[in-house]
């Protein structure tokens, strides 16, 4: 490498060096600023690379333990946490979510279901009244209204990816049946036990250690505005109720809040042990989080649709697992259609496939443009599969 690109640090088993050649190919020629990969086999990390810088500045290298927003790769942990609870018999993933949160049987949603909420076919993929920032900090107030509001279309019946509302809507749920919001209860039943991480939105005193996201190139407004005017209303209240980007993720009160579909921080290390939970059918590192059976549930198809939010971005259908999404033929998480994971906006990704028993997690702090689908995260992919 020229003394221009940042040196790449960590470890690389011999039998994954296409995936380190890939990730410095990544920092060299598809402008990385900083980022990080990992991946496990059968619970064992085999792939922990890092390098670039965790600030626009450059002055700041990125370390082993630097911590980022990865946007909604938080959405598979936060599933996790309902999961668990629906292991232990206490939640019913066929249940009424009114139900649990009685509140939320208003403006027709009375017989919307758990499953639905996790496969985003709830209807509900954003709010029909504005919603601030600010608003969107505070739990009550989210969640208040989405109990309040009436579905976009009719629930279950096809998929609109709930961008920012997911966590809330699943979360809701969580803190109704276990008495805690996803981040005290991830903490206490996932990445505690695991030793993993990662948490929901950042305490004041990790900042240093968080790296500053940089937004993609902005696209003249002429050429925004035609976008949006091809949208439905349930899309453009999705991606736009309100309008977040790396300058909110980089703020004191986005890490302050608790945004479970979008503000989960943490290191590709733990992303790949949290995806690795359900890679290893349940367990990872020897700890067991699910039982067999809970892990496979997670990749239980509802569907094959065109998304109402992002069916444009994709050359085929998509499918939605029950929190995460399928591979399926775009192979968006390799040459397994039924493996799963999650993408994040810019280009972080998490990874499960437990015929292989591998997963893989990736972070950065340049966003591309992609929603899903990132030509980085594709390289890292491709170069994993291309050795098991």
């Amino acid at each position: 490498m020229s003394e221009h690109v940042p040196q790449v640090h960590g470890h690389c088993d011999a039998r994954f060096a296409a995936v380190r050649t890939a990730f410095e190919e990544n920092v060299r020629d598809r402008g990385e600023l900083g980022a990080a990969v990992a991946v496990t086999v059968d619970g064992v990390t085999v792939v922990d690379l890092w390098g670039g810088w965790a600030d626009a500045a450059r002055t700041r290298a990125w370390e082993r333990d630097t911590l980022v927003n990865v946007w909604s790769t938080t959405k598979g942990p936060t599933a996790l946490c309902a999961h668990v609870l629906a292991d232990r018999g206490l939640l019913d993933l066929d249940a009424p979510v009114a139900a649990y949160w009685p509140e939320f049987a208003a403006a027709g949603k009375e017989n919307v279901l758990v499953r639905h909420l996790l496969s985003h076919r709830a209807g509900l993929s954003g709010l029909r009244e504005p919603h601030t920032l600010e608003q969107l900090y505070d739990w009550e107030v989210t969640t208040a209204r989405l109990a309040a509001t009436e579905p976009w279309w009719e629930p279950g019946t096809r998929s609109g990816y709930h961008a920012l509302t997911f966590g809330f809507l699943v979360g809701e749920v969580v803190r109704r049946v276990s008495g805690l919001r996803p981040g005290a209860f991830l903490e206490r039943e996932v990445t505690g036990p695991l030793g993993v991480d990662f948490r929901l939105g950042l305490p004041e005193k990790e900042a240093g250690r968080a790296a500053e996201l940089v937004h993609p190139p902005a696209v003249p407004s002429s050429e925004q505005a035609a976008v949006f005017a091809q949208l439905a209303p349930a899309a453009v209240a999705a991606l736009t109720n309100p309008v977040v980007g790396a300058a909110e993720a980089n703020s004191p009160g986005w890490r302050a809040a608790e945004i479970p579909a979008a503000n989960g921080h943490g290191t590709a290390r733990a992303v790949a042990a949290l995806y690795g939970v359900l890679a290893g059918r349940g367990s990872h590192g020897g700890r067991r989080i699910l039982s067999p059976e809970a892990a496979e549930r997670v990749r239980e198809g509802q569907g094959g649709c065109r998304d109402l939010v992002l069916g444009a971005g994709f050359e085929h259908e998509t499918e939605v697992a029950l929190g995460l999404w399928l591979s399926g033929a775009n192979g968006s998480y390799g040459p397994n259609p039924r493996a799963v994971g999650h993408d994040g906006f810019g280009g972080s990704c998490g990874l499960a496939d437990p015929e292989a028993g591998v997963s893989l997690g990736y972070v950065m702090n340049r966003m591309g443009p992609r929603i899903a689908d990132d030509p980085r995260k594709m390289a890292l992919v491709d170069a994993l599969y291309s050795v098991i």
